[in-house]
């Protein structure tokens, strides 16, 4: 068996394979789309050959601005494979291009509410696990999607925040001192792999370099003038998001994550957002039941597959 990148002589097969959608998230119009912008790249897709014949494929997701992939968008083989098999050997090959200082990749895997009661999704949902464990990718997080839209109404403005924009070193700041006690999975990946001040760059760089506008962000202040937390609209290949909010451990326990949602959500309407999306850890209860408190849905489950904390 050969594994390559894939190469332009490639389209028509991969348009064959992509067909089947299963769990994958890529579509035809989605990988025409991306191909163009650089949020998929060859270099980035790889396949599997036996025989000189494609028997499997996996398809990488990436922002326009980096130089390697965030996460797999979507692992193909055709009939009577070993799937497991062959789409680990695809990741592995993959993940061995990755520098080693750099945000850790993952597997997004989009599934339905109440998949463990659909055998199909579950038999889909099993062989990709098993591969990505395979690989190395063996932590699981499992996390609830929300979304918003104008007819689910807007909630209601703080009256006892006020919100300023700031400089970058003021976020900074307190994208580090939210890092503790965060319940954030992938918080506590990102401290354990370059601590809580590479963390907090990393997430910087990152939600700079998303399609959102810096300008939205906001810091909060209480009615004596201390710093509460952070609300961060923003947007990605998508559309607007809930890109992150957080309260400093010493205003914690006061359901300020609801004045901090009510604000992106104000602030993302004004914009034109038609709809709104968001993810929090299923683990994370309290970011959840601050969702629903203020009106967002939760219409799906992205689980997250990734390296161990080491």
């Amino acid at each position: 068996m050969k594994i390559r990148t894939t190469v332009e002589s490639d389209l028509d097969t991969i348009h064959t394979l992509i067909a089947d959608q299963s769990l994958n998230t890529v579509t035809r119009e989605r990988w025409d789309s991306y191909l163009l912008t650089g949020a998929y790249r060859h270099e980035w897709s790889w396949v599997a050959e036996q025989d000189g014949k494609i028997i499997a494929l996996a398809i990488w997701w990436g922002m326009e601005q980096f130089a390697h992939p965030f996460s797999i968008d979507g692992l193909y083989a055709v009939p009577g494979v070993d799937r497991v098999a062959v789409w680990s050997s695809l990741i592995r090959h993959a993940l061995d291009t990755f520098p080693t200082d750099g945000e850790e990749p993952e597997y997004h895997i989009f599934l339905p509410n109440g998949w463990r009661d659909q055998p199909a999704v579950v038999d889909a949902l099993e062989p990709r696990l098993a591969a990505a464990a395979a690989a190395g990718l063996s932590q699981l997080t499992e996390r609830l999607r929300y979304e918003w839209t104008p007819a689910d109404g807007l909630p209601a403005r703080s009256t006892r925040l006020r919100f300023e924009p700031a400089d970058d070193d003021a976020f900074l700041d307190v994208f580090r001192r939210v890092i503790e006690g965060s319940l954030d999975a992938a918080t506590a990946r990102a401290v354990a792999r370059v601590g809580v001040e590479g963390a907090a760059k990393e997430d910087l760089e990152i939600y700079q370099s998303m399609p959102g506008e810096c300008s939205w962000w906001r810091l909060a202040y209480d009615a004596s003038g201390s710093l509460v937390g952070f609300a961060l609209p923003s947007a990605n290949n998508g559309g607007p998001v809930v890109g992150y909010l957080g309260v400093l451990p010493e205003h914690r326990g006061h359901r300020y994550s609801d004045d901090l949602l009510a604000e992106i959500t104000h602030l993302l309407a004004e914009t034109g957002a038609d709809r709104i999306r968001a993810d929090t850890d299923l683990t994370n209860t309290p970011m959840a039941a601050s969702f629903e408190r203020l009106g967002y849905r939760n219409h799906a489950v992205r689980m997250v597959a990734s390296y161990p904390i080491r």
